[in-house]
Parts: structure tokens; C-alpha cells; sequence
């Protein structure tokens, strides 16, 4: 995979990209759970999602399987995310970046995301998201992408 390139997907602030060059460059099992063991998964990182995404908290609060006065709690520094909501944190936004990596804005990428595709049984990617399993998949699709196969 490619190494990502942080002036794609920098916003304005250091924190956001600090955050984007830290992240497992793929999703494999190993660089995630190191990731977890490492870092801690906070507001940060779902703020880092809504700034490379047009998402609103409704629909990352149903990615994450959380109601959106869940998610909200968590801006409260005294708040941590338990363990299985870390882990849909962290798969989502390696996913996104890798997702703009691919289609190159995170315009294309979200234009992708919402049009129904005969690979997710012609339902759109983004209906994917709410599973580790539905995170990873999409996630294949997008290096099967990177590789030449069709979108």
C-alpha cells in the first residue's frame, strides 16, 4: 500500500495530522491491535473522521453502534471510549484516509460511499460501516480499487 501523503488530508491545526500519521497504514489485525495497546482513541479521532468526511454525528454515532448523546458524552476530556468502540474508531478512519487516498478527494470517495455497487449487493458502501467485519470489506474494496479492479 502506499505510504499515506499527510497534505491530502491536513486540516488546519497540527493535532488532526498528528493523529492521520500516526494511524496502521492497512488494516491488518497486528498494526491495529498494537495501535490500540499504544495510543489512546479519543475525541481527537472522531473529530479527525468529521473533518475528512461531510458525516454528521448521527451518522458516525450509527457507524459506531452508539447513540449520538453517546458520542457527544465523549467530547468530555473525563470520558473514554470502551474498548470495542475504540476499535470501530480506529477501523473507520484508516478507512476513510484510505478511501481518499484512492479516489483522490474525499469528495470522490464519499460520491463512492453513498452510490449503490453491485459488489455490496447493490446497496451503497456506507450501509457497511456499522460492523468490523462491514469496515474491513469495504476496506478491501477500496485496495481491489487501488489495483485496477472496478469500482
Amino acid at each position: 500500500m502506499k505510504s499515506r501523503d499527510p497534505k491530502v488530508i491536513s486540516k488546519s491545526g497540527s493535532s488532526p495530522k498528528l493523529i492521520l500519521e500516526e494511524l496502521p497504514k492497512q488494516l491488518a489485525d497486528s498494526e491495529v491491535l498494537n495501535y490500540l495497546q499504544q495510543k489512546e482513541i479519543g475525541w481527537k479521532h472522531v473529530n479527525a473522521i468529521k473533518q475528512l468526511t461531510d458525516y454528521s454525528d448521527e451518522v458516525i454515532s450509527e457507524w459506531l453502534n452508539i447513540s449520538v448523546k453517546t458520542l457527544r458524552t465523549y467530547k468530555q476530556p473525563a470520558v473514554t471510549f470502551k474498548g470495542k468502540v475504540k476499535e470501530n474508531i480506529l477501523l473507520i478512519l484508516s478507512m476513510v484516509m484510505h478511501g481518499i487516498e484512492v479516489f483522490g478527494t474525499k469528495e470522490k470517495f464519499e460520491q463512492w460511499l453513498n452510490t449503490e455497487n453491485f459488489f455490496f449487493d447493490k446497496k451503497s458502501p456506507v450501509s457497511f460501516l456499522n460492523t468490523v467485519t462491514g469496515i474491513r470489506f469495504v476496506n478491501d474494496r477500496l485496495t481491489a480499487i487501488e489495483y485496477g479492479d472496478n469500482a
